[in-house]
């Protein structure tokens, strides 16, 4: 069950992080609104996964989703470069966040 809290607070760290640009600077209520509150969830189940697993793995893999993902939604909605070098440094972040995951013991 941890793990599915992890991936669901991970999943919501890419929300408020691409979120942080629909806010511009805060100025937006609506996505302002939206962000702070997939913020507080975010946290809120990294918190609850942590009671479980080890922080340190907790922690890695909630920011690599996170980092991953908004990468990714970066280059698909705001045109960010893709290069070959970022896609390869994306696909090791995806494979450190598999390699804590299995090294985890849970």
């Amino acid at each position: 069950m941890a793990w599915i809290l992890l991936v669901i607070a991970g999943l919501l760290e890419i929300g408020w992080a691409i979120g942080l640009k629909y806010t511009e600077g805060f100025t937006r209520p609506v996505p302002t609104v939206l962000t702070i509150l997939s913020m507080v969830a975010s946290m809120g189940l990294l918190g609850l996964a942590a009671k479980t697993l080890p922080i340190g793995t907790a922690y890695g893999v909630w920011v690599g989703i996170g980092a991953v993902g908004a990468a990714i939604l970066g280059i698909v909605l705001f045109k960010e470069p893709v290069t070959l070098a970022r896609l390869l440094f994306l696909g090791m972040m995806v494979a450190a966040i598999i390699g804590l995951k299995v090294t985890s013991g849970h």
